[in-house]
């Protein structure tokens, strides 16, 4: 009863990342002495990603994946056995499946680096956002988190946060604000959406 009771009470997340891990990193420590939130697998398109370092490190299970497994119902299946409570989009790339999306409604979110509906969509990412809300002389520029549907960057949003962007701030240096925000907000966000 009582290892069946803890079983139950487990939230188990999968993280999607395709690059350094950053936010994968942030997460894991957040948690790291929360003993119901537990990161069971991270997954990954990229071979050469650094996130595939701090998986290691942490002995959390990975899954590589290529255009054709990432659509195809052994993923779905592959996911679901995890019994994941949430979905989190950390820095990955790709537009996730419709197949993945129908699996788990309301059980994906995505960390955007600029405050939706502006600079979204294909190819929006990275410095590429960075260098498009400068070049347009944005004051502000922030994080959008929001749960993901089958189109870029459209699914409702659960939090936004701001940061300012002066005269002098290059694409890098903006970066490093929103890498910030992300950082912090992310994690707790998470830690919101399943104590709820």
């Amino acid at each position: 009863m009582g290892i069946y009771f803890y079983l139950r009470s487990m939230k188990n997340i999968i993280l999607f990342a395709s690059g350094a891990g950053s936010n994968v990193q942030a997460i894991i420590d957040f948690f790291k002495d929360n003993k119901e939130v537990v990161p069971v697998a991270i997954v990954c398109n990229k071979p050469e990603a650094g996130v595939l370092n701090i998986a290691k490190a942490h002995n959390i299970r990975t899954i590589l994946i290529d255009r054709n497994s990432f659509k195809s119902e052994a993923f779905v299946e592959q996911l679901k056995a995890f019994n994941p409570s949430l979905l989190v989009l950390a820095g990955f790339l790709w537009k996730v499946p419709d197949a993945v999306v129908a699996a788990f409604p309301d059980k994906i979110i995505n960390i955007h680096p600029a405050l939706l509906p502006k600079y979204g969509g294909k190819g929006m990412y990275g410095s590429h956002v960075h260098q498009s809300v400068i070049d347009n002389q944005e004051k502000e520029s922030g994080i959008t988190i929001h749960y993901v549907n089958e189109h870029y960057d459209e699914g409702n949003t659960i939090i936004q946060a701001h940061c300012t962007i002066t005269e002098s701030d290059t694409p890098e240096s903006l970066a490093q604000k929103i890498h910030r925000l992300e950082h912090h907000f992310f994690p707790r966000t998470i830690e919101f959406l399943l104590s709820n």
